[in-house]
């Protein structure tokens, strides 16, 4: 199962602060807007999303059918047959995908510890 790129999404008290936290860090702003509330920031391959009044709490992210450069993959595992395959498995899900339906969906789940996992594609 091909999750896509992966980054750590971080709910922020101050986007202005965190942001040049990360810069300190190496990290330059990648994707996203001061303005909505959000930005993406990159440091090589590692990817920290920086998320103000957005959702509580920290969460993992995939992003199937991208590469760490948020370019399209060739080939990848539709949010749908991950969920299936989760299904399958046992594992509850919070938030489903709709089966139904084609393109951009996402699921959310938890691990064993409570930590939120998000799978979002966008296309």
């Amino acid at each position: 199962m091909r999750l896509g790129a992966f980054s750590i999404s971080l709910s922020v008290k101050d986007l202005e602060k965190s942001k040049d936290f990360y810069e300190k860090l190496g990290f330059a702003v990648m994707a996203g807007k001061m303005e909505q509330n959000y930005l993406i920031m990159k440091n090589g391959s590692t990817l920290v999303g920086l998320f103000q009044a957005m959702f509580d709490g920290n969460m993992l992210t995939f992003n199937p059918g991208w590469d760490e450069n948020a370019q399209n993959l060739e080939s990848f595992d539709d949010v749908r047959s991950i969920q299936k395959h989760l299904l399958e498995n046992g594992v509850q899900l919070d938030k489903s995908a709709d089966e139904t339906t084609e393109g951009p969906e996402h699921i959310f789940l938890k691990d064993p510890d409570g930590n939120m996992i998000l799978i979002d594609q966008h296309r």
